[in-house]
């Protein structure tokens, strides 16, 4: 298996009006990936203005300028592709995958929704989305057991005012709060040439991708000035252990135990991906080893740990397991952070560390092997670090992790007094 991270051709444009323009050229199958990253997520959000940026994931669906209501999902499918978006605290990105031929119909689209939603949004399109995401709050986080987790987990986790304090859901006061033309400013100061990048990955060529870019793209104008997020690089440590236990209605105790560590893509978040990974990917982590099989007090399918890859803040990592019938939220907090705690005083041994990098390397070529994958890594690294070929440095700096390294880590960031513990215990029914 190469170590490289990206053995395919990469180049960068950036046309006048401030749009970056990343193409990588793959003619192994006759498709193409076109992948948007706006540079604007939740950390984006000002006070009283929370859930903008995923609700406008939801309004770019609903059409454009030139694009009826709902055409550009059945333009996309009707010409045998796949579509969709996501939103996180630190960007928004919109995606299609198509057959080489239509390539030029998803740049068309795209373009037509940067430079031409504000006229087509109307007051009835609002509100109907705003009700969706409502929805969608009820379905995803407060009607199912432990939904909210990540809503109470972040407040612990950041303090009030800094840019990861609050989910992407948002606020639904904040969203019915404000009026069309709040919506409408968000989008223009946000929704920007200069503060996008387009990514293309497949079958076509950079004059072509550029040439269709600067057609549909070139003439919408770049925003002046586009407000900074807040800066959340650094959280003081409190010394000072958060904990908070939500009794509800859950099958099971649940804990899960949080900490802030290092923004993604630098060295050290490097290193506690491949910890987290020792810790809670599969059944030869620590986390199942001890919990699961061992002290037999966790659930086998639903104890683990993950980094969340956040890149503007110490990014946090998340261990969290569910109690076998009959043990309780408090035993099961207590192993838990007991091998959260041996990752400093018990080194990994080298089966650990190549299990971890083996699972690290097979799920990035995973991604790799798609041209949907790529163009979204490429995107990610473009907006980020400002260079999409860094994407190739991922791979190696996983792989040249060492056991000493993640000693230190732990015991420098997975600290017991900076720790956040959030449990759930079933209501006692009558």
């Amino acid at each position: 298996m190469p170590d490289s991270g990206y053995p395919w051709p990469i180049s960068t444009t950036r046309l006048d009006n401030g749009l970056r323009v990343v193409v990588s050229e793959d003619r192994t199958a006759p498709a193409v990936a076109v992948n948007l990253w706006y540079d604007v997520g939740s950390r984006h959000e000002p006070s009283g203005q929370t859930g903008f940026a995923h609700l406008f994931e939801h309004l770019m669906f609903e059409g454009s300028l030139h694009v009826a209501k709902t055409e550009h999902m059945k333009l996309v499918q009707g010409a045998g592709g796949s579509l969709n978006a996501t939103t996180n605290p630190d960007r928004t990105n919109y995606f299609e995958t198509v057959p080489a031929e239509h390539l030029e119909l998803a740049l068309w689209l795209e373009a037509d929704r940067m430079g031409g939603l504000v006229p087509a949004l109307t007051q009835e399109t609002l509100d109907n989305q705003r009700d969706v995401v409502k929805n969608e709050r009820r379905q995803r986080y407060e009607n199912v057991p432990y939904g909210d987790a990540w809503l109470r987990l972040l407040p612990l986790l950041y303090p009030p005012g800094h840019p990861y304090h609050h989910a992407t859901i948002g606020s639904m006061a904040d969203l019915n709060a404000a009026d069309l033309a709040t919506f409408q400013a968000f989008h223009q100061t946000y929704y920007a040439p200069n503060n996008a990048v387009l990514t293309v990955v497949g079958d076509t060529t950079t004059e072509e991708v550029v040439a269709l870019a600067e057609k549909y793209f070139g003439a919408i104008p770049p925003r002046s000035e586009i407000p900074p997020a807040p800066d959340g690089r650094v959280v003081p440590a409190t010394g000072v252990p958060m904990a908070e236990t939500v009794v509800t209605d859950v099958p099971a105790p649940r804990v899960y135990v949080a900490h802030r560590t290092y923004p993604f893509g630098t060295p050290g978040y490097d290193v506690l991906t491949v910890l987290a990974t020792v810790l809670g990917s599969g059944r030869g982590s620590r986390l199942y080893q001890r919990l699961a099989d061992g002290e037999r007090i966790a659930q086998p399918d639903l104890v683990g740990a993950y980094g969340v890859d956040l890149a503007h803040g110490p990014a946090p990592l998340i261990a969290t397991a569910t109690a076998r019938p009959g043990v309780s939220g408090e035993r099961l907090a207590a192993g838990l952070a007991e091998v959260v705690d041996e990752l400093a005083t018990v080194p990994v041994t080298a089966a650990e560390l190549a299990r971890a990098k083996a699972l690290l390397a097979t799920a990035w070529w995973r991604q790799m092997s798609t041209v949907d994958g790529r163009a979204d890594a490429l995107g990610r690294y473009a907006t980020q670090f400002g260079d999409p070929a860094t994407v190739a440095e991922r791979l190696p700096a996983w792989l040249s992790v060492t056991a000493e390294q993640i000693t230190e880590a732990a015991t420098e960031v997975l600290v017991a007094d900076d720790r956040v513990t959030l449990t759930y215990q079933p209501e006692e029914k009558p």
